[in-house]
């Protein structure tokens, strides 16, 4: 029997392109959503109708929000699972910063729920999707693991390292937890089949679907927001990574727990950090489109260059990122062509 992974968040733009990565390495996953990051198709996430259909598989989905304990313990009791990868949250920095208490609510109570559910049924197993604003400001770069954690820089970044504390604490005080916390510097692209990627509901917080927006037509101009960083073109530098070797580094993940790891923790980035005008310029290329832009005031939160150390992941989990800028760029493209208002075409495929 293949081994049952519950997927929280598995309807979102990372948690469905790990359900396609769970499938194909022989897992069982079974997803849970909330659809607050999610674009509802009747009963189930569109994102996991189109799976189903690609992958030509059946996906078992349970509409539940982490808040909800009761509903939480029914699925434990129907299911005997090896292991929970946990995403589901909220994820804006700059809502996180207007919306302090709810992010804590969600993110932290949610988490909490999970973490006690999981010790009364036995499931000793996780994967949390951690994140670099963990880092706060980097004191040097690139960031490895042993860089100094918790000066975050806004209430989000904060959420996450909390629970990544907790789910220490949590395996400190009981040895047979076994937890790998994944630091992800800055997902980007799509799956190649197009069928699936990232959909802001709104406006996007995050540069890349922004810029394809705007290439698609949808926005008039991106906003830049400080171009008198120290760096090479005085626009923010980050580090950015295939969302399909992301999803890859959480199979690896998982194959991990089966040593009895204990808690551990690895950067999941390619190591390279690119500009906001170096991700404009590639994604003109990608796109054959002109992407106009304007410089805006810095945002707060904001650091000048993140990028990561990926060693640490290569040498344990036996994962690198393999795609470059250039592939990333053209799998982000073709999603947002495909599906020039995201999952909500009306236009199925």
């Amino acid at each position: 029997m293949p081994q049952k992974i519950l997927v929280t968040g598995g309807g979102g733009y990372i948690g469905s392109h790990c359900v396609v990565e769970l499938i194909e390495a022989g897992y069982h996953p079974v997803v849970i959503d909330n659809f607050s990051n999610a674009v509802r198709e009747g009963d189930v996430p569109e994102s996991l109708r189109r799976i189903e259909k690609f992958l030509n598989t059946q996906i078992e989905f349970h509409e539940l929000d982490l808040l909800d304990k009761p509903g939480l313990e029914k699925i434990f009791k129907k299911h005997s699972f090896y292991a929970v990868m946990h995403f589901a949250g909220l994820k804006a920095v700059g809502e996180s910063v207007e919306q302090p208490l709810r992010y804590y609510r969600v993110n932290l109570t949610g988490t909490i729920n999970l973490l006690e559910v999981m010790q009364s049924h036995g499931v000793r197993n996780l994967v949390f999707s951690s994140s670099a604003t963990v880092y706060g400001d980097p004191q040097k770069l690139p960031i490895d693991e042993q860089h100094p954690v918790g000066g975050c820089t806004n209430p989000y970044g904060k959420t996450k390292y909390f629970i990544e504390e907790m789910i220490r604490d949590q395996c400190t005080a009981e040895k047979d937890w076994n937890a790998v916390l994944l630091r992800y510097f800055n997902p980007i692209g799509a799956h190649i089949s197009g069928q699936i990627g990232e959909d802001p509901q709104g406006i996007p917080n995050n540069l890349l679907p922004y810029v394809a927006q705007v290439a698609i037509g949808r926005r008039k101009h991106l906003n830049v927001f400080g171009n008198d960083y120290s760096t090479p073109d005085g626009t923010g530098v980050r580090d950015y990574i295939h969302v399909v070797d992301l999803a890859k580094g959480h199979i690896a993940a998982v194959r991990k727990l089966k040593d009895n790891c204990g808690c551990k923790v690895y950067n999941l980035g390619t190591g390279t950090g690119y500009s906001v005008l170096q991700m404009v310029n590639a994604m003109e290329k990608a796109s054959g489109q002109k992407i106009a832009y304007q410089i805006a005031p810095r945002r707060s939160g904001d650091v000048a260059s993140c990028y990561a150390d990926p060693t640490l992941a290569e040498k344990e989990l036996a994962w690198k990122a393999e795609y470059g800028l250039e592939r990333m760029c053209e799998d982000l493209w073709r999603w947002q062509s495909q599906n020039p208002t995201g999952f909500s075409n009306g236009t199925q495929p």
